[in-house]
């Protein structure tokens, strides 16, 4: 009895905010001091693969963005590529998730000339287990409808989820060791307040800040 308690006890981080929230304002993000929540991916080339294999052990920026037909996040993401070469020198690594499928990541990251791994959380399984997933509304997703965007064709399926654009530091021991959650998808995390998590992170593993 008390190894099954054990064992449902360690799969709670990945399964206790599994849930879509009704409305950005409304997400419960898993905390920081948690472990990384694993889930099921596809990559760019449409292979199955989990974000516990990405993570691989190593210490990681992990990004959460709405989509590649999202302005803000392209913004977000070209500025987030300047970042990569510092992440390098201190043993990071940067991945980015989004409910896009594999097709429109490749459009992103040849649109903007990422160095960094983008993969595919089309199922929103990643979303939710970060607490980051909410449901867009149907008048909100007719008013995107107006301006060409498909939510349902970007992701290739139907459940209209999108995650808060969020930033996870994870480190290498695979704990959240930072995170910014913000419901405004306009206002994202500012590069310098980033560049300190990291900062702090790799003092404590490295023994040195980026140089």
């Amino acid at each position: 009895m008390h190894r099954i308690l054990a064992a449902l006890l360690c799969l709670l981080p990945q399964f206790a905010f599994a849930v879509v929230a009704p409305s950005p304002q409304e997400v419960r993000p898993v905390l920081v001091g948690s472990a990384a929540p694993d889930a099921p991916l596809r990559t760019l080339d449409d292979q199955a693969t989990t974000l516990h294999a990405q993570l691989a052990g190593k210490p990681t920026v992990l990004v959460f963005y709405r989509g590649g037909w999202c302005p803000y996040c392209n913004l977000q993401l070209s500025e987030l590529r300047h970042l990569v070469p510092e992440l390098a020198r201190s043993g990071f690594q940067m991945i980015a998730l989004s409910p896009d499928r594999p097709l429109e990541l490749a459009k992103t990251l040849d649109q903007h000339k990422l160095e960094y791994t983008l993969l595919s959380d089309s199922s929103a399984s990643a979303m939710q287990r970060y607490g980051i997933a909410f449901r867009v509304d149907d008048a909100t997703a007719a008013k995107y409808a107006d301006y060409g965007i498909d939510l349902a064709a970007a992701s290739g399926e139907s459940h209209q989820a999108l995650p808060v654009a969020s930033v996870f530091v994870i480190d290498a021991a695979g704990v959240i060791a930072f995170s910014y959650v913000n419901p405004d998808y306009r206002t994202r995390v500012p590069v310098r307040i980033l560049r300190a998590a990291v900062e702090a992170v790799a003092a404590g593993e490295a023994g040195k800040p980026l140089k």
